[in-house]
């Protein structure tokens, strides 16, 4: 946005937005093969579903992600 704004060039929000959208697309995808492969209850992939919408959110998750893949 920074980019967009203060310098005027619009087209670098247009190329970081399909690359932040392929990530989140991938970042779906892959919760979506470890909930099937991991057979785990619904609850998980709905909560690191939800902490995508946080900033930050799935870094905050990733200690209890490990210790769900530890038991």
């Amino acid at each position: 946005m920074p980019l967009k704004y203060v310098a005027g060039r619009p087209e670098f929000v247009k190329w970081t937005g399909w690359f932040h959208g392929i990530l989140f697309v991938a970042y779906v995808a892959l919760i979506l093969a470890a909930w099937q492969r991991h057979r785990w209850p619904f609850i998980r992939p709905f909560l690191l579903g939800f902490a995508s919408l946080i900033p930050f959110g799935p870094l905050l998750l990733e200690k209890r992600l490990a210790e769900w893949e530890s038991k």
